[in-house]
């Protein structure tokens, strides 16, 4: 069974697992600083194109929506508001601007990039096993573990005890109705994944063939540019060329 979210069809927008990785490391670093927003807008971009081209348009749209209106609050509202206001606009715009975009990355990475894909990217790159198969499970894993929390979620609804405001006056029962299957059902994924894994012969030190091609194309080195060109305008920002 390949990635769980991975159920997309090809499109033309098709990225090599390693300029995936090589984007999202990128914009770790760059969104977590006070950058311009011409200089911090050019990588904020690139998630909404990924996903845009990628079969994920309505989350494209609804990510690029909630960006503007962050970035709306930090220029227009926030330098006239005070007090508890100015305490949340600044949570609510901050932690959105940084953190979505490194978000959706992400969620971009996992759900276009199957298992076997990554795997074979890697191994071309020469990267070690000791890498490879960790993040080979985790690319099996979120996925595996959304699918048990919807299961355990839907259960729960059947048995009258949805996620409401009402279940919330019971923390206690929510926590033991929730956390503890799910904490239990993630270990459980967690050890029949790693089994998986090694049944497939990840850990075995011959070289492996595989089905599928993974190369770089325009798109990739493209990207790439734009990627290394925008954080070194940043990092030229940061040094004192303001």
């Amino acid at each position: 069974m390949e990635l769980g979210l991975n159920n997309e069809e090809k499109t033309f927008f098709n990225l090599d697992p390693r300029t995936k990785i090589f984007l999202l490391v990128i914009l770790s670093f760059m969104v977590f600083n006070d950058a311009p927003l011409y200089i911090s807008g050019i990588l904020v971009l690139i998630p909404f194109l990924c996903l845009l081209f990628s079969n994920h348009k309505k989350t494209a749209i609804i990510y690029f929506v909630l960006y503007l209106i962050a970035k709306y609050i930090q220029i227009y509202l926030l330098p006239s508001s005070t007090g508890i206001i100015a305490i949340i606009l600044i949570t609510v715009s901050y932690t959105a601007s940084r953190m979505l975009p490194i978000l959706l990355m992400g969620y971009y990475t996992i759900s276009t990039t199957k298992v076997s894909e990554f795997i074979a990217s890697m191994e071309r790159s020469n990267v070690p096993k000791d890498i490879t198969i960790p993040f080979s499970v985790i690319f099996r894993y979120i996925p595996s573990v959304y699918e048990e929390i919807k299961s355990i979620t839907n259960a729960m609804k059947m048995r009258g005890f949805g996620l409401t405001l009402k279940s919330l006056k019971n923390p206690l029962k929510m926590v033991e109705f929730y956390m503890v299957p799910i904490l239990i059902s993630a270990v459980k994924t967690s050890d029949e994944l790693s089994a998986a894994s090694l049944t497939r012969g990840l850990s075995s030190p011959k070289k492996r063939t595989h089905l599928v091609k993974v190369k770089f194309t325009l798109l990739d080195y493209i990207l790439i540019a734009i990627a290394i060109v925008g954080f070194l305008v940043y990092a030229f920002y940061f040094i004192g060329g303001h």
